[in-house]
């Protein structure tokens, strides 16, 4: 009669609750196994994917960068064209194209009616301008803005003012460059 001893106390609950043979012990390992392979698995995967979308917004972070960079070039040029357009001597060259003269003196009001200053009529251009129809339309915004009667030359010299009437001289004047590609 061979009894396994009997255990007492919380070694005889615990031997109930675990079984003695090997076999369950391992089959109850290989979910635990499978969880942690699936787990490292799917880690490894979401890293691939994570590791794939940053370049790619790398990629694309480069190609803007570009893109700025040849933008701000381009509007660079446009305000170099800008500030050579609106530059003194370039106002002034065109304005003697279009045949306007500079203003004489002038003469200011107050407001209770009193003229300050002695006003005086512009000056006549000294040589009067014949404008072509194309530099109207390049001028005025194209053809529909119609064309003027051509200008008649005045049958004497024009009177020249000392002071206010200047010969405007073209050679300072810088003359703006087109941009490419426009």
């Amino acid at each position: 009669m061979s009894r396994k001893p009997e255990l007492k106390g919380r070694a005889a609950r615990l031997a109930r609750l675990l079984p003695s043979g090997g076999t369950r012990g391992q089959a109850a390992r290989a979910p635990f196994v499978l969880l942690v392979v699936v787990l490292l698995g799917g880690g490894l995967i979401g890293l691939l994917v994570l590791n794939s979308a940053l370049s790619e917004g790398s990629f694309q972070l480069d190609d803007l960068k570009q893109q700025t960079k040849e933008l701000t070039d381009e509007e660079q040029a446009l305000q170099r064209d800008i500030d050579a357009y609106s530059a003194p001597q370039a106002l002034q060259r065109r304005a003697r194209e279009l045949g306007m003269v500079p203003g004489g003196d002038p003469a200011f009001l107050d407001p209770d009616g009193t003229v300050k200053g002695s006003p005086s009529p512009a000056p006549a251009a000294a040589t009067p301008l014949v404008l072509a129809p194309e530099a109207l339309t390049a001028t005025s915004g194209g053809p529909a803005a119609g064309t003027p009667a051509p200008y008649a030359e005045p049958s004497g010299p024009a009177p020249a003012s000392s002071s206010t009437a200047a010969t405007p001289t073209t050679a300072a004047t810088p003359t703006p460059t087109p941009t490419p590609g426009r």
